[in-house]
């Protein structure tokens, strides 16, 4: 089964209607996570795309995370809950909820905006090359895990 294409504009809509349905106070059905940090964990992703704000692993790490991690993460397949998180993606700090919120969704709009094409063979951080539809898939797949998560 194929995932919801994040390129598309009504997908990513949809996307941003689920945490509009968001508040600081939404509580998780698991996890360590209030909603803010939750959605300053999702902006990490983004943050590995367009700014230069987490540097790439070493050589090794990419070997290990390229062939041990990146399909459980492109793959179709949902996350099982509680899975664990790299170092990078851990928010313990306290994050300001709506400005957490506009950067996610932020990131969204510029994603769809960018389109498929602009993802297709585009470097990861962490996985080395990607197509779109891993791109997707692991755009997709973390966003609708969190968003689940707290119940929307």
């Amino acid at each position: 089964m194929a995932l919801p294409d994040i390129f598309d504009k009504e997908v990513s809509d949809e996307l941003i209607e689920r945490i509009n349905k968001l508040n600081k106070d939404t509580m998780p059905h698991w996890g360590k996570m209030n909603a803010a940090q939750m959605l300053a964990h999702c902006c990490v992703t983004y943050e590995m795309i367009y700014e230069n704000k987490h540097p790439k692993p070493g050589a090794l790490l990419r070997f290990i995370l390229k062939n041990m991690v990146k399909k459980k993460v492109t793959n179709e397949e949902p996350y099982p809950h509680s899975i664990r998180t790299a170092p990078q993606f851990i928010i313990n700090d306290g994050r300001d909820f709506e400005s957490e919120k506009n950067r996610l969704t932020e990131y969204i709009e510029k994603t769809q905006k960018a389109g498929g094409e602009y993802f297709d063979n585009k470097e990861s951080n962490s996985f080395g090359m990607l197509n779109r539809t891993e791109w997707n898939n692991m755009l997709y797949k973390h966003l609708d895990h969190h968003l689940r998560q707290f119940g929307v």
